[in-house]
């Protein structure tokens, strides 16, 4: 079993050399040729049922792609799980999921913060679910008999709230458990290994890294994988290739990615703990954001999220916003440069505001996805906003500390 680092490099490549190709091809077609009748049927049930590739021909482009299965081989190889399975958005992922358990019970335990599309999708009882909102330690008490899943976001979007996953699996069982990863990645963060069901992600986020791509992906056993698939296949929720390719390149550079941003974050963190303008300051290297040690305990570093509250509430966040100049004011995360937006205003809207106050789901809440720019070049265009907006000026320029306060580096 190889590190990290050749997973990234490596995963979903093991056909190339029988291919003679280095670079993975891209295949764009929308339908292929059958060298017969009886076996064209063949292949297009085996996809119908949910396996992982045809016989000879995928048949139709919205059954299989060889492109997108080459990035979900990768995928699945860095999750340490049996398989991967990718669709057209992380939202198609979340859908697919608890269309896909519906066969089991129609009841779903959810512990908040969640990304708001998610919290809506589950308060709206858009697909015929039924939630059950509940707390770490009451996951045991929330499940009923025909509970299909239990769903969780660490860390949380947008607070980083942690959760030990260890012990919500402990406490489910033998409910299965969903952890949407896509804060941590699985350079920082394995589910499955920690007992979880699924481990999914918004890979429009870190996986893609660039701002150029949209898709989903859920990492998981085989037999759930084809439960996926089949409605994948029904749904028409398949990966465009072309995103695919994209992502595969992607993955090349994500542990180089995550560990650099989550250097500046670190940074970034200390550093506006210092602001007068700054109210509080979230990030999972700042011992009070992580009393439980739960970084040290199931991720290997805490990450490239921060959040943070500004002096003078909606209006000062607003300011904040429409100040910064390298800063990009703009939803999503993950990018090579750095995005700051407001939760309440934005990424979580439409979760109901009762559950925003609990979630401390501020109005002068904003959250960072801190990039890989020059950690002193965001401190200063940050800190200069904050100044202006709140009208209390600069932080105290500390110096940079080498290092992370927690592991960095995946082991095998």
């Amino acid at each position: 079993m190889a590190g990290v680092d050749t997973d990234v490099v490596h995963g979903g490549r093991d056909d190339l050399r029988e291919l003679g190709v280095h670079a993975p091809p891209l295949d764009r077609s929308t339908t292929y040729p059958l060298a017969s009748l009886a076996g064209g049927t063949a292949d297009l049930e085996r996809l119908a049922e949910g396996e992982a590739a045809p016989g000879h021909s995928p048949v139709y482009g919205r059954l299989f792609n060889p492109t997108v299965a080459r990035w979900e081989r990768g995928i699945a190889q860095l999750e340490r799980a049996e398989a991967a399975v990718a669709f057209a958005s992380g939202m198609a992922a979340v859908t697919a999921t608890l269309i896909a358990v519906g066969a089991i019970g129609r009841h779903v335990v959810a512990i908040r913060p969640l990304y708001g599309g998610t919290d809506h999708l589950l308060a709206s009882g858009l697909l015929g679910t039924r939630t059950t909102w509940t707390t770490p330690d009451r996951v045991g008490d929330a499940t009923e008999q025909d509970t299909a899943l239990v769903i969780v976001e660490t860390p949380g979007n947008p607070t980083l709230t942690l959760v030990d996953i260890p012990a919500v699996v402990a406490a489910a069982h033998p409910v299965p458990v969903l952890v949407d990863n896509t804060f941590a990645t699985p350079i920082l963060q394995r589910p499955l290994t920690l007992g979880a069901t699924w481990s999914l992600h918004s890979a429009t986020k870190a996986l893609g890294g660039h701002g150029d791509v949209i898709a989903g992906v859920v990492a998981t056993d085989q037999a759930h994988a084809a439960a996926l698939r089949q409605v994948r296949v029904a749904t028409g929720a398949l990966l465009d290739p072309q995103a695919a390719a994209l992502l595969h390149r992607s993955l090349q550079t994500l542990a180089l990615r995550v560990r650099a941003a989550q250097a500046n974050a670190i940074e970034l963190a200390r550093r506006l703990q210092t602001h007068p303008g700054v109210e509080r300051v979230c990030h999972p290297s700042l011992p009070g954001c992580d009393p439980r040690r739960i970084v040290a305990a199931q991720m290997q570093g805490p990450g490239s999220m921060l959040t943070f509250d500004v002096v003078g509430g909606l209006e000062a966040a607003g300011a904040v916003m429409e100040r910064v100049e390298l800063l990009t004011p703009a939803v999503s995360l993950g990018n090579n440069d750095t995005l700051i937006e407001h939760p309440a205003g934005l990424t979580h809207r439409v979760v109901a505001p009762e559950a925003l106050a609990s979630a401390n789901i501020g109005p002068g809440l904003l959250r960072v996805s801190v990039g890989i720019e020059d950690v002193a070049d965001l401190w200063d265009d940050l800190s200069q906003a904050i100044s202006a907006a709140t009208g209390r000026p600069g932080g105290i320029d500390l110096p940079a500390v080498e290092g992370c306060p927690e592991r960095v580096g995946l082991q095998a």
